[in-house]
């Protein structure tokens, strides 16, 4: 019981597992992961069970090996089609005693295939059984013909490896011709390697060379471990006119499946050996499926990293600009010479800030200057600033994801993560906006602490709100030449303006404060816009928690064996 309950728990954790991203081992592993499911639904829980039910020897092999002709001949009776038109095949058939009709109807094996009953016909399908209930086998052994293993049809190829999976004993079907064909002998290794019971009917062999195939193919077995499988020759022989072979050829195979049936120490020895080479590839099975679901965390994670990147570029990128003087360059400059010119205001930069402040003064006074337009220079500005580094953030996580594992399908499903939100322009000029109002209320703030106005009214909030802003952006690595010289000259001009009125080390905090207060809005900003790409990850349907019950279920199973 310890053991079936952690058996239970492996198949729900498992089945919880999903592999969505598109890695190059992901279709592996989501073969892997339903086969497991499959041969856990199909054989290992319904043997834990039920140790006492009958042993289900599949009958598989390649195409045109005789299977159904073979079938026919041990029951002795026409229960299962054949024919030389490929496939043959179309729906599984298994066949019964009468008395062991309640061990196979339901669904407590194969519990994913319909169950058929009558003769067969042309609309079978290969999602489904068809149950023949016969006298003529022994209770307590089951045949069931399954689907050629290299079939041209993918249905009746992926439906034979099921079957073989549920099997207790493999009954493989092989001819002197194509008993090394690769196909068979991959799925031998399996047997071998999960510990599988196996025997081998190597079919129309030409009597002269009886011995010389036989003792070739026994050698091959031992190579792959299978040297105890026991070998049934049948010659190769016309058939009678029910399409059957004569008594004689398949009595050594009947009367050994009769014995086993008969013996239920010998019948338990098969079934035990065979669910105990099931039961011990199920650790490894697990670690293969963790593996691949490791590999998607994983791939998750770097995406993910990606994408941050990308935007933390884009923050980057707009603190560098703000520092570089490039936002001083065309509009900005032009309207900054407009508001305070380019040569007499220059010249005072060498005066006393006494005597700069009177001048200052006067100049505002008398000209009555504005400066919306510096100010929507810099609006304008800022705004392409933060709207293009958004952009080229955009695309650049776009492109890594699409170099990346797992990345391009979801490029493929969400083509608008390559391009910046619909909306970001208008909310860039929004922020631009709010921040120019914070800076407004830090300059009311601060002329609010002093004891005279006079100094602040002579220039008004406006004009030194936008000299604060021109601070703000009043590095100079990115100019060269002539524009060094004016950038540099317009930005030392308005500070000292603005320390005529605050001083300096109240406009220094001020400045500080002014880029911190842009920069804390442009993240907040950049953070909305990479969301879209976290968003998109987080309905990706990994689990940490569902990979490690995996794990913790398979330990338990291994304990409990």
């Amino acid at each position: 019981m310890a053991l079936l309950t952690a058996v239970e728990r492996l198949r729900a954790a498992t089945e919880t597992v999903r592999l969505p991203l598109d890695l190059p081992d992901a279709e592996g592993a989501r073969e892997a992961q339903g086969a497991l499911v499959r041969q856990l639904d199909d054989y290992v829980l319904p043997r834990l069970r039920a140790l006492d039910a009958p042993l289900l020897c599949v009958v598989g092999g390649s195409t045109g090996a005789g299977k159904s002709t073979l079938v026919n001949s041990v029951v002795g009776d026409v229960v299962t089609r054949t024919g030389v038109l490929r496939p043959t095949t179309r729906a599984s058939v298994l066949v019964h005693h009468t008395e062991d009709e309640t061990w196979f109807a339901g669904d407590r094996i194969l519990p994913g295939l319909a169950r058929l009953t009558g003769g067969p016909t042309d609309k079978d399908d290969p999602s489904s059984v068809r149950m023949v209930a016969t006298d003529a086998l022994p209770t307590g052994l089951a045949l069931l013909d399954a689907p050629d293993i290299d079939s041209v049809v993918r249905a009746n190829r992926d439906l034979a490896r099921q079957l073989l999976a549920a099997a207790d004993l493999w009954l493989f079907v092989t001819t002197a011709a194509r008993y090394a064909d690769a196909v068979p002998w991959d799925l031998l290794r399996q047997a071998a390697e999960r510990g599988t019971s196996v025997a081998i009917v190597l079919n129309r062999v030409p009597p002269e060379a009886m011995e010389e195939v036989r003792l070739h193919l026994a050698q091959m077995l031992r190579e792959q471990g299978l040297g105890k499988s026991p070998i049934f020759t049948v010659p190769e022989v016309e058939l009678d006119k029910v399409k059957m072979l004569a008594p004689q050829h398949t009595s050594r195979l009947s009367g050994w499946l009769h014995s086993l049936a008969g013996d239920a120490r010998a019948r338990s020895v098969v079934i035990r050996r065979t669910l105990a080479g099931a039961l011990g590839s199920l650790g490894v099975r697990a670690d293969e499926l963790t593996a691949a679901a490791d590999g998607q965390l994983q791939a998750r994670d770097h995406l993910r990293a990606v994408a941050h990147t990308a935007y933390r570029d884009g923050l980057e990128g707009v603190e560098a600009g703000m520092e570089d003087g490039s936002l001083l360059r065309g509009e900005v400059l032009a309207r900054w010479q407009e508001l305070v010119g380019t040569g007499e205001f220059l010249r005072q930069v060498e005066v006393g800030i006494g005597r700069l402040r009177d001048r200052v003064t006067a100049f505002f006074t008398g000209k009555e200057a504005s400066t919306e337009p510096l100010g929507e220079a810099l609006q304008s500005g800022a705004s392409a600033l933060v709207t293009s580094h958004a952009q080229v953030a955009a695309s650049t996580a776009a492109r890594g994801w699409k170099s990346s594992p797992g990345g391009a399908g979801l490029i493929e499903a969400h083509p608008h993560l390559g391009k910046a939100g619909p909306d970001l322009q208008p909310r860039v000029e929004r922020l631009i906006r709010d921040w120019q109002a914070e800076v407004f209320q830090m300059v009311r703030d601060e002329a609010g602490k002093r004891r005279t106005t006079a100094r602040y009214l002579a220039f008004g909030v406006n004009g030194l709100a936008v000299m604060l802003m021109l601070l703000a952006f009043s590095a100079t690595g990115g100019l060269v030449g002539a524009e060094v010289a004016i950038a540099g000259g317009s930005a030392i001009i308005a500070q000292r303006l603005l320390e005529a009125v605050f001083g300096d080390q109240a406009v220094r905090e001020m400045a500080r404060q002014a880029r911190k207060a842009l920069l804390v809005r442009v993240e907040r900003l950049l953070h909305e816009e990479q969301d879209r790409y976290d968003g998109v990850l987080d309905e990706v349907p990994l689990s940490r928690t569902a990979v490690d019950q995996v794990r913790t279920a398979a330990h338990d199973v291994e304990a409990a064996r």
